[in-house]
């Protein structure tokens, strides 16, 4: 017996046990309507094997994006089964620190620390990035959208990690490279390659994992390298114009000791005035960091650091794990362009925080999928304020109202197949309302054409 029904018949058996005489168990419902009316219903789909196979080992290895790096090493070795399978004993919270040890693969392999998820339990067919026996929450996409792939990509180039739109709609690229190649690159809006910046300027020898790319307001562009600990931006014409943290060195953020350094960055977003929002890991010590005896890294907590455009330090905050106004990981991070609020893809909670421009609480919002990543459309027209979420290994982009109901879908399932995502990312829209979406587990970009009339509720 597996894992999955060995917990499943366990589970039964305990509330069997608990069922008063005379009384019905209630059943769990697989399927339900809409939070509003015209909103799509949902439903459970179980996982299946993509129908193109697991994903190729190569494209993990050397020829992909991850080299040689901790992280190939942890999810290709004897801990990639057991990542995130253990339960980490609590550290107490005096002085800051988070989670103390953690599962198998968590201490010493760059494990991601993912292990509140049950998409974190690594079965059946790894390679493929397929978790067996999950059953994913799933809306009916009503939305209407095509997919397209347009974008001629590198040969035996990696996983994208994000796609981006400036203001004149050309199409920046993020891509998990190895060194020899580059890994950001600037389409024009007819989907031909205007150039890819230089390497030697994006600094992606190991360790690196681009994690999200995000054009600003002047359209330059920033990118997340998480392994790498550095943000990057990057002049319309592919100048490096500043580099945040110090490659290679994980660390603590402390202004009164002039220590400027960066734990984890996984996301990117501005603020209506321009302020940058740098969103940090993926759980609170997914690196496991803070008992390494190393002065410069030991908070060990999911964050939020704001800088201004130019990375002159403003605040930052810390989550702390659970509870209201805490959150155990910054993955999917936004900034509200109508309100200016912080939105927080507490990624493994299953709920979005969100915050003032300031950092203080506001509200939580719980979801059905893994918030991934957070999108706010902030082209001025009807659009401008419109939030998607991409729900990561659910294979869905997601149109959120503002209590974080669904109002339309785009996709049905994971897939790497065609008119499917794998693991849907970071994301960009042009002006006449394309969608580009990184995938990070195949090397392509989505673009996503709407409908000529979009039916999703407003």
């Amino acid at each position: 017996m597996n894992r999955h029904a060995l917990a499943t018949a366990v589970t039964t058996l305990g509330l069997l046990g608990m069922v008063t005489p005379g009384f019905a168990q209630t059943k769990v419902p697989t399927e339900g309507p809409g939070s509003k009316p015209g909103y799509p219903g949902w439903y459970l789909q179980g996982t299946a094997t993509d129908p193109e196979g697991p994903i190729p080992l190569e494209s993990l290895t050397g020829k992909g994006e991850l080299g040689t790096s901790s992280y190939a090493r942890s999810i290709l070795g004897q801990n990639f089964r057991g990542r995130g399978a253990g339960v980490p004993d609590e550290a107490p919270p005096a002085g800051g620190r988070g989670r103390r040890g953690g599962g198998p693969g968590a201490a010493g392999g760059g494990g991601t620390g993912c292990i509140k998820s049950p998409l974190c339990i690594f079965d059946g067919t790894v390679l493929g990035g397929v978790s067996d026996g999950i059953e994913r929450v799933v809306w009916k996409a009503t939305m209407g959208y095509t997919f397209a792939y347009p974008i001629k990509l590198p040969e035996g180039g990696g996983n994208v990690a994000a796609a981006s739109v400036d203001s004149k709609d050309n199409i920046w690229v993020y891509q998990r490279n190895n060194a020899t190649m580059p890994v950001l690159f600037k389409y024009r809006p007819d989907y031909q390659l205007l150039f890819a910046v230089d390497p030697a300027l994006t600094n992606h020898a190991a360790p690196f994992r681009g994690h999200d790319m995000k054009v600003d307001a002047e359209d330059n562009a920033w990118t997340v390298d998480e392994s790498g600990a550095i943000v990057q931006k990057f002049s319309p014409d592919g100048k490096l114009m500043l580099t945040i943290g110090t490659k290679g060195k994980r660390g603590d953020w402390d202004e009164s000791k002039g220590q400027r350094l960066l734990w984890e960055p996984v996301a990117i977003d501005f603020g209506p005035n321009g302020d940058v929002y740098i969103f940090s890991s993926h759980a609170d010590e997914s690196p496991n960091d803070t008992d390494s005896g190393d002065p410069t890294n030991n908070i060990g907590l999911a964050r939020v650091l704001r800088l201004d455009k130019n990375g002159k330090f403003i605040s930052q905050w810390f989550g702390s794990d659970n509870g209201p106004g805490k959150f155990y990981s910054g993955h999917g991070g936004a900034v509200d362009p109508v309100t200016g609020d912080v939105w927080v893809g507490d990624r493994q909670n299953y709920r979005i925080v969100i915050f003032n421009a300031d950092g203080r609480f506001l509200r939580t919002i719980s979801m059905r999928n893994l918030p991934s990543a957070l999108f706010f459309d902030k082209r001025k027209g009807p659009n401008f304020g419109d939030i998607w979420m991409a729900t990561g290994q659910d294979g869905q982009i997601l149109k959120l109202d503002r209590d974080g109901n669904v109002m339309g879908a785009i996709g049905s399932r994971k897939s790497i197949a065609p008119n499917h995502f794998s693991e849907a990312a970071f994301m960009g829209i042009n002006s006449k309302g394309r969608f580009y979406v990184g995938d990070s587990q195949v090397p392509r970009v989505t673009e996503l054409i709407p409908p000529a009339k979009n039916t999703a509720p407003r």
